[in-house]
């Protein structure tokens, strides 16, 4: 059995939103026991991440690496059509990644007790995200 679904995130600016209870809710009403939930964000300058959730600090901690892979700015860049972060957030998605797949067993997901779900966000300005969710099982 196969369910998908989309929901949208609505980020501030860079930084992460928490969509571990969205992805849940699907997971939890889509009835599958056994299997595996696949997230994909669909957008080329955002990523999603599993990550530590106790310690916000972390992914503070996240942002500092991810201005020393892809700087704002970098005078080297040729794309930068909608400003300075532009190519910086499209290298960090590629770094991070727009898709994670996570087990389930007994109808939820099987993350460590430290783990959550995140969009990052890797632009400067606030945005609308879409993403897909499927369970497979």
């Amino acid at each position: 059995m196969v369910v998908q679904r989309e929901f949208d995130v609505h980020t501030r600016a860079r930084g992460t939103v928490e969509i571990t209870a969205d992805v849940a809710g699907i997971v939890r009403d889509a009835g599958i026991g056994v299997g595996v939930v696949n997230v994909f964000v669909r957008h080329s300058s955002c990523s999603v991440v599993l990550t530590e959730n106790a310690d916000p600090a972390v992914r503070r901690d996240l942002e500092t690496l991810a201005a020393r892979w892809a700087p704002d700015g970098d005078p080297a860049y040729r794309h930068d059509e909608e400003g300075d972060d532009d190519m910086a957030a499209h290298g960090r998605a590629i770094l991070a990644g727009a898709t994670l797949t996570v087990p389930v067993a007994d109808g939820r997901m099987r993350l460590g007790t430290w783990q959550g779900l995140y969009l990052w966000e890797h632009r400067t300005m606030a945005h609308r995200r879409r993403v897909v969710v499927t369970v497979l099982g």
